[in-house]
């Protein structure tokens, strides 16, 4: 089965319908690069007249964890990956569309090759930058993955 936006979009919706529900959705994904977007919009805004905080965080994390959903799956491994630690920077108010994108697949490469030869588990800082229409960042989200080659 290849791995598209378009599937992935699916998975959201009936995985993690939170995501789904405040407007979070993948654009592009291939080997290196991750791209998902979000509209600032009543449903997922804070009291600020802003996107909540945390709408921000299930964008940024999809367009990591999705790298690793698609290269796990491409490994053809029984591999479980984990979040363990993240952090957040916010440096404009999130209103309009926003895109996150992570293009860093060379680290999930190297990570999951490592999981595989060495059978240790492995972790992997991954950054995605959120930016607004005019291409101002607006946030910046760094999420530790954890992963893990399972035994049978």
């Amino acid at each position: 089965m290849k791995f598209t936006s378009r599937k992935l979009n699916l998975f959201t919706a009936f995985k993690l319908p939170a995501a789904y529900f405040t407007g979070v959705r993948t654009k592009s994904i291939n080997s290196q690069k991750c791209v998902v977007t979000v509209k600032h919009r009543w449903i997922n805004q804070n009291p600020f007249n802003s996107m909540f905080w945390a709408v921000q965080g299930m964008a940024a994390e999809l367009s990591t964890g999705a790298l690793f959903m698609m290269k796990i799956q491409e490994s053809n491994k029984n591999i479980s990956m984990l979040v363990t630690q993240n952090n957040a920077r916010f440096t404009k108010k999130a209103k309009g569309i926003i895109t996150f994108s992570c293009d860093q697949g060379h680290l999930v490469d190297e990570a999951l090759h490592n999981a595989i030869t060495t059978g240790q588990g492995q972790s992997v800082m991954l950054t995605s930058k959120g930016v607004d229409q005019a291409g101002d960042e607006v946030s910046s989200f760094n999420f530790e993955w954890s992963l893990k080659l399972k035994q049978l």
